[in-house]
């Protein structure tokens, strides 16, 4: 039936009258797309002859990547795009908006800047119809109309950016191998977390490594581990709060979930080197414990991104592995997912921008870039089959899980907190000072 419905890539990019077939990395009809939406996308829209511009923060080897994907777009709107980039692209478009010659989409990672522009009338609401399509088509689809809803010139809430392709933080990694020799189990909740935690150190083994050091920005590591702790001890509502300072950085909720960090980073007995070693140990070698002989650790919390800085040779799903940090079992908090990821949004309204919105609806926008690196999705109806990879695909399953999704809060709060006292306050934590006065003299930074 399909060989029929799509003859040839190339007969439909001449119906639309836009790019060849050449320039499809996957001919039209074949592989694990979902070309149905695909063949309805492009009979529902033509704009053949129009172009719009598109900034975003994609550069090398991602540049890449979207590019493929806009090249189905283009095939089937037949909008043509013209991408571009900037190593300071946070300003840049800051000074587009405000000179009045914004491109006509833009994608950016920052909500916080996002919500800025949106403040000042530089964006285009998306209307009720795409928020509503959020919160029935992505997994926790609540959580993402939050993220990409902000007050607009006029004081009201509205939905401003569509989310689109995501970043994994909840993540903790070992290896299988040395697992099995132990006879240890992933755990599946934080009740069973802290006692392999436990179990490990009984058998003589140190459980965690755990690194802050990233020179100027030594401490990040342990803002995502205390955001996580927030997601697993408190409400998605009070951690709104606590990113928005609607309550104190120095709040119980907030010191109690610095201490959740603490019980594994400030334990001798749990951390390769010891708790002192953990600031001044490089986040990009704290992994490389996993993998020695015997093992210095047997876990290491960290992003999807970290297989980047693992020894050469190493094969995921083989020597490495990583689980879902769990949440606790007694908590009755679901299952949060913390991370992060960017957003799409209209910086100049028109069909072509609009068309590009809708695109973003169809699950060929989201299995065309899965099939390349480092893409996740949340869209329901996207074929987890299209991963590039096993590792991939276990990731975009942990977003398809989740009840909760939280983009990372330091990220979210000013550039003083977030990027400042925040990643100086864990380094002072981890130093000795106790989460209350850490809290205290964060809160006391934050911008009047």
């Amino acid at each position: 039936m399909k060989s029929k419905l799509f003859a040839s890539a190339a007969a439909l990019a001449l119906l639309s009258g836009a790019a060849s077939a050449q320039d499809l990395k996957f001919p039209v009809g074949e592989g694990p797309f979902n070309w149905d939406s695909y063949k309805a996308y492009d009979e529902a829209t033509n704009l053949d002859g129009q172009t719009i511009k598109m900034f975003g923060p994609w550069r090398g080897e991602d540049q890449v990547l979207v590019e493929t994907m806009l090249a189905y777009f283009t095939a089937a709107s037949g909008v043509k795009v013209e991408y571009s980039s900037s190593e300071n692209y946070e300003q840049q478009i800051v000074i587009d908006t405000e000179a009045g010659s914004p491109p006509d989409i833009a994608i950016l990672p920052q909500p916080g800047l996002i919500a800025d522009l949106a403040s000042k009338g530089y964006i285009a609401p998306l209307g009720d119809e795409t928020k509503n399509w959020l919160n029935d088509n992505y997994a926790a689809g609540s959580s993402w109309v939050s993220l990409g809803t902000y007050k607009g010139k006029d004081g009201a809430d509205a939905l401003y950016a569509f989310p689109y392709k995501i970043d994994v933080k909840s993540l903790v990694w070992y290896s299988p191998d040395t697992f099995a020799d132990a006879g240890y189990e992933v755990p599946q909740t934080m009740e069973e977390l802290k006692a392999l935690t436990d179990k490990i150190v009984a058998d003589g083994g140190t459980p965690w490594c755990i690194g802050l050091g990233s020179g100027g920005a030594t401490g990040w590591p342990a803002t995502d581990w205390v955001e996580d702790m927030m997601l697993r001890t408190q409400s998605p509502e009070t951690y709104d709060k606590w990113i928005k300072h609607e309550i104190p950085f120095n709040d119980p909720a907030v010191v109690a979930a610095i201490d959740e960090f603490g019980a594994f980073a400030k334990n001798d007995k749990y951390v390769a080197g010891g708790a002192a070693a953990v600031a001044s140990t490089d986040f990009r070698d704290s992994p490389k414990g996993l993998f020695s002989s015997p093992p210095q650790c047997y876990m290491h919390k960290q992003a999807s991104f970290i297989p980047s800085f693992f020894p050469e040779g190493t094969e995921l799903g083989t020597d490495a592995d990583f689980f879902y940090f769990p949440a606790y079992e007694g908590k009755d908090l679901g299952k949060p997912v913390l991370g992060a990821g960017t957003l799409a949004f209209i910086t100049k309204d028109g069909e072509g921008a609009r068309a590009f919105i809708e695109w973003l609806k169809t699950p060929i926008a989201h299995e065309i870039w899965m099939a390349g690196s480092g893409f996740l999705t949340p869209l329901k109806s996207a074929n987890t089959e299209a991963y590039a990879n096993a590792a991939l695909k276990k990731q975009g399953e942990i977003l398809l899980n989740a009840t909760t999704f939280r983009f990372d809060g330091s990220d979210l709060m000013p550039g003083a907190v977030g990027a400042g006292t925040f990643w100086t306050g864990m380094v002072d934590y981890t130093g000795g000072k106790s989460a209350q006065e850490v809290a205290d003299g964060i809160e006391a930074s934050w911008p009047k």
